[in-house]
């Protein structure tokens, strides 16, 4: 009777692998999950002088109050209320109503940058920010050229932004950002792919000789 005898394969472990490739890998992780990587920026703005915003304020509308006092999240619903109001006094020329926007005390900053944002996509040409309020409305169009009359509205700073835009410009900075990081840490990453490799380089060569 043949005696078969099962040759068992030792696998043998190179001290430092672990160390080299998971708490790396543990330490990406926890970096994405904690934003780590999430870069904070500020939105310049520019506000009217006296005679624009007395100008504008005269200006009377039937305005839509919209308030805001929560987070981006919980005010998710009436903004997205804002954004079709916005765009129906837009399509319809209307300039009996007029929007207003009230941030209210507990206001997240998110929310005032989100409205920005809104007023931007539907690029609304008129509206303007006092204390508390944005106010936003239609301007009838001049009928003729004889009694035309130059009207010079309040526009944001934000105001060359659209959809499209915000996310091409954020794929960009962001794209910069990273690049960045490389660039200043290339050779703390050039010294951590050439451990790894010399590791498993060894490894390889380790077993082959067993």
């Amino acid at each position: 009777m043949i005696e078969k005898r099962e040759k068992r394969k030792k696998i043998f472990y190179v001290p430092g692998m672990i160390s080299l490739v998971f708490i790396p890998l543990f330490c990406f992780y926890h970096f994405y999950k904690t934003d780590a990587f999430k870069v904070y920026r500020s939105v310049d703005l520019s506000f009217p002088d006296s005679i624009q915003k007395k100008g504008f304020l005269a200006i009377k509308r039937n305005y839509q109050l919209f308030y805001l006092n929560r987070s981006e999240d919980s005010e998710k619903k009436e903004l997205n209320e804002l954004q079709l109001a916005l765009r129906k006094i837009k399509q319809k020329n209307d300039t009996i109503n007029g929007i207003q926007i009230h941030l209210g005390n507990k206001m997240q900053y998110e929310v005032y940058v989100r409205v920005l944002d809104i007023l931007a996509i539907e690029q609304m040409p008129f509206f303007i920010q006092n204390d508390n309020d944005f106010l936003v409305l239609i301007m009838p169009k001049p009928k003729s050229r004889n009694h035309f009359r130059e009207i010079v509205p309040f526009q944001c700073g934000y105001w060359e932004a659209n959809k499209d835009f915000f996310l091409e410009e954020e794929r960009k900075r962001q794209f910069e950002y990273y690049l960045s990081l490389y660039k200043k840490n290339w050779v703390l990453l050039l010294a951590y792919f050439g451990l790894v490799f010399l590791n498993i380089f060894a490894l390889v060569k380790f077993n082959k000789s067993r």
